[in-house]
């Protein structure tokens, strides 16, 4: 257990807010406006981040908060205190949490198991527009014609290994995939070099809240903002109202400059795993502590 001084976790949590703030802001700017933005957005829209969750800090379950401004998280009944001082309560966590969290295990430790592969050159995006006359991001205009679109599509092969991706392809396009990626197949299928897999950090780490901390949860949203980013500078939509340049992957430059960024979110994606299994592992030694303990039997 880490012991924290109160000027310690509130220095921490006023460098949390000095990160997430600027997100939050921007995108409740982006909604009062009734503006959208097509790359950032979609972490708060598709994951249905509640904005709170994000922007509060709390501890990680291995850390206890000391001085009186640490009672303040009593108010939450997963939290206890302690002759350390305040700290999340491992075995308050219910049993839908738990079984939360070792989904979460599960799927990396899977993941972790097989090469990353950094050859989709990020074609699902692709597979989303193609022979469809309703793209996804219909308020955000296309950089190819539809027969441009074809063409790359019909020359390449796609090999869309993330379910989460791949049941967004057009009807036309779901044939063409080297694998068919179902629900209940990501641990057979889901690997590192996913820029999505990597982005999904972000989502097992925040539907694990408050049992996670909050600096990881920040820096795997960090992440899936800029593998998001990646992913739409490689697809066949027109960014440029938003400054972005894209990568070019219809042509081989292109593609190479895309399978290294893809390389660089993979090197960034690792240690966060790391990270995200460390502390699962720890809540769930402290939950079976509880569960093999006299008082428990009784």
């Amino acid at each position: 257990m880490k012991v924290l001084l109160e000027s310690d976790w509130l220095e921490l949590r006023r460098r949390h807010s000095e990160r997430v703030d600027p997100w939050i802001k921007a995108y409740q700017d982006r909604r009062a406006r009734r503006a959208t933005h097509p790359v950032h957005d979609f972490l708060f829209t598709y994951y249905r981040t509640n904005r709170q969750v994000l922007s509060r800090w709390r501890p990680s379950a291995n850390m206890a908060l000391q001085g009186e401004a640490a009672r303040a998280f009593l108010e939450d009944g997963r939290y206890e205190e302690t002759e350390l001082g305040v700290s999340l309560d491992a075995s308050r966590m219910s049993a839908g949490e738990r079984e939360r969290l070792r989904w979460a295990c599960s799927l990396i430790e899977a993941a972790r198991t097989r090469p990353p592969r950094f050859n989709c050159f990020g074609l699902h995006e692709w597979a989303m527009v193609y022979r469809t006359e309703r793209p996804r991001h219909e308020k955000t205009p296309l950089r190819l014609s539809a027969r441009e679109i074809e063409a790359v599509v019909e020359g390449n092969s796609i090999r869309c290994s993330h379910f989460d991706a791949f049941r967004f392809f057009t009807p036309a396009a779901t044939p063409l995939n080297e694998l068919q990626p179902g629900r209940d197949g990501r641990l057979a299928n889901e690997q590192f070099g996913c820029v999505h897999f990597n982005m999904d950090l972000y989502r097992l780490s925040y539907k694990l809240s408050p049992w996670i901390g909050s600096e990881l949860i920040r820096d795997c949203f960090a992440l899936a903002l800029a593998a998001r980013e990646l992913d739409m500078r490689a697809s066949p939509y027109d960014l440029s109202e938003y400054g972005y340049e894209p990568i070019r992957i219809e042509t081989v430059e292109g593609r190479e400059q895309y399978a290294r960024a893809q390389q660089e979110i993979h090197q960034a994606g690792q240690p966060l795993a790391e990270r995200l299994l460390a502390e699962c592992r720890w809540l769930e030694s402290r939950w079976r502590t509880v569960e093999r303990s006299p008082a428990a039997a009784d």
